[in-house]
């Protein structure tokens, strides 16, 4: 899609589906009851890893004009937020949210409140560059603290204890991944920091990430990654 100048602008598991609905059963073992030797648990496992893009309602062209929010909101990139202005990186930024969810079984960034969104930001992958903090348009300057360093308004301005525990509660970016893969973690986890860039002059485009040795080890062996 970045080759033809477009930008999905909606990334999300709801907008990936499977080519072919043909799937084998397979025992599961991780969840099988211990107690009772005769239950067995499945899982559904797909025949083919094949995947399709759909909606292409909000696809931009390069050159046309960006509106000012894009993206779903689990899913949308710190710039937007900040109201910096948009471009191909915002796609890449959500195919991160998105790996991590499919690793773990849950979206990241379970809010509905942009402070609330960057106080997760910062707690799974550290502080928000402080150039792009200065540079937050007038609607989203009040999310932070100017003084003799500009830093972001939490716990201050959180709306609840609630919200403040939905955020204390995230995990690292290596530990969160860390909890449900073994295999290959280094390298899941190398490819979603750069994917999970704040700044995205210098997020993984989507070239490198297909460059990454996370999908290119197994094929360097002459084995596959699927």
């Amino acid at each position: 899609m970045h080759d033809l100048r477009l930008i999905h602008t909606d990334l999300k598991p709801e907008n990936i589906l499977f080519v072919s609905p043909e799937y084998i059963r397979v025992p599961d073992y991780k969840y099988m009851p211990r107690t009772t030797k005769d239950a067995c648990y499945f899982r559904n496992l797909p025949l083919s890893s094949s995947i399709k893009l759909i909606d292409f309602g909000s696809t931009t062209f390069e050159h046309q004009d960006h509106t000012y929010v894009v993206s779903t909101r689990h899913y949308r990139a710190p710039e937007v937020i900040l109201g910096l202005g948009w471009n191909y990186p915002c796609d890449l930024w959500s195919v991160g949210c998105i790996l991590v969810e499919l690793c773990s079984g849950e979206a990241l960034f379970q809010t509905h409140e942009n402070l609330e969104h960057l106080a997760m930001m910062e707690r799974v992958l550290g502080p928000l560059p402080p150039h792009m903090m200065v540079r937050a348009d007038r609607r989203a300057e009040k999310y932070f603290r100017r003084g003799a360093r500009c830093r972001l308004d939490w716990p201050e301005g959180a709306n609840s204890r609630e919200s403040m525990r939905a955020v204390w509660k995230l995990p690292r970016l290596q530990n969160l991944v860390m909890q449900h893969v073994d295999h290959s973690a280094g390298d899941l986890i190398d490819l979603l920091q750069g994917l999970l860039r704040y700044d995205p002059s210098v997020r993984l485009t989507a070239r490198e990430a297909l460059r990454h040795p996370f999908f290119t080890r197994d094929l360097r062996r002459g084995g596959r990654f699927f």
